[in-house]
């Protein structure tokens, strides 16, 4: 037949300005979060080994540089995780008023103050044992920890947070949290809740990062078992009945699938973590030559995007930024310009 086929898809994707006309999802460094690792003492810059590129930083001019790093890239918001000086049964310095992530705060708001302060807010950093809160034998005790969880929320908000985000994934966390901040009179600091995170092997650079392994077990008895997607629905369902103001899913690059479906049943913003393992594997086979970073990188974060995501918690938030500055717009995957790609 003359002609046939009479649809020709390929027509608009003939020049690169026809595919940027036509292009369904954007990525830019206001998609992006950086985390940042603050631990006490002074000018200390500590790479972390499993996490190339991400440091563990003091709260002075080290903290100062990251964030005037982060700023310039036009980066809107960091998510801020802390490392005590010395840690107990119930984590007491989680919600100290000099405790690390406060002083940061204190820190941040007079250096970037139109920053996006969030601030992870569990037990596992800060507790001896290891586990996101408050323990009865071997067993976290759900209950005891939400008035801990509304103890440090408040005492974040108290030092300049904009955004908590509670990560044990605690029953009720979300309802106890809001009922503590708004009794302190903290009306205007939003709840980013961690509604959705799995029990994911991905999670294992961040434990160096944030050293914070547990002592004992392993977190399965409260973060979701990876073979449940229906579940993540209920859990955000709740969170946002609760009144959640945010939610997340937790990790992203294996979980597209849950960033859908929560995507497609809530209006509230979503926002993804681009998880540790996520980023070390791109890491690792980028240092041996084995993938293009920049291309691959990108075309994750993307992904992450049109999954459903309105932004991506991301170790790579720096380096996607300042391609994306270079290139005005989405960078085409390199190897695929070149013809090499399949």
């Amino acid at each position: 037949m003359i002609g046939f086929p009479a649809r020709r898809p390929r027509r608009l994707r003939r020049t690169a300005a026809l595919r940027r006309l036509v292009r369904e999802h954007q990525l830019s460094p206001g998609d992006l979060i950086q985390p940042l690792f603050l631990v006490h003492g002074t000018t200390v810059e500590r790479e972390i080994s499993s996490l190339p590129g991400t440091f563990q930083l003091s709260v002075d001019a080290a903290l100062d540089r990251e964030v005037d790093r982060v700023t310039a890239l036009d980066i809107p918001a960091v998510i801020l995780f802390g490392l005590p000086a010395a840690k107990d049964e119930i984590g007491s310095e989680n919600f100290a008023s000099d405790g690390i992530v406060q002083q940061a705060l204190r820190r941040l708001r007079q250096r970037a103050p139109e920053l996006i302060l969030i601030t992870d807010v569990c037990c596992c950093e800060y507790t001896s044992h290891g586990h996101c809160g408050v323990l009865s034998g071997e067993r976290v005790d759900n209950d005891r920890t939400l008035e801990i969880l509304g103890r440090v929320a408040v005492s974040h908000a108290a030092a300049g947070a904009d955004v908590v985000a509670p990560s044990g994934m605690m029953d009720g966390m979300v309802r106890a949290i809001r009922s503590a901040l708004d009794a302190a009179g903290h009306i205007d600091c939003a709840i980013l809740s961690y509604a959705v995170k799995y029990a994911s092997a991905f999670y294992g650079p961040f434990r160096e990062a944030a050293e914070s392994a547990p002592a004992f077990g392993d977190r399965r008895s409260y973060q979701m078992d990876s073979a449940n997607l229906r579940e993540a629905l209920t859990e955000a369902a709740l969170d946002e009945a609760e009144g959640a103001d945010l939610l997340m899913v937790k990790p992203a690059l294996a979980y597209l699938d849950v960033v859908r479906a929560v995507r497609e049943r809530t209006n509230l913003p979503l926002l993804a973590y681009n998880v540790s393992g996520e980023y070390a594997m791109v890491k690792a086979a980028a240092a041996r030559g084995w993938i293009d970073e920049r291309a691959v990188v990108l075309e994750a974060l993307l992904a992450i995007r049109r999954a459903g995501a309105d932004a991506v918690i991301t170790y790579h938030a720096k380096a996607a930024a300042a391609w994306l500055r270079e290139s005005g717009a989405i960078a085409e995957p390199r190897a695929l310009a070149r013809g090499h790609g399949r």
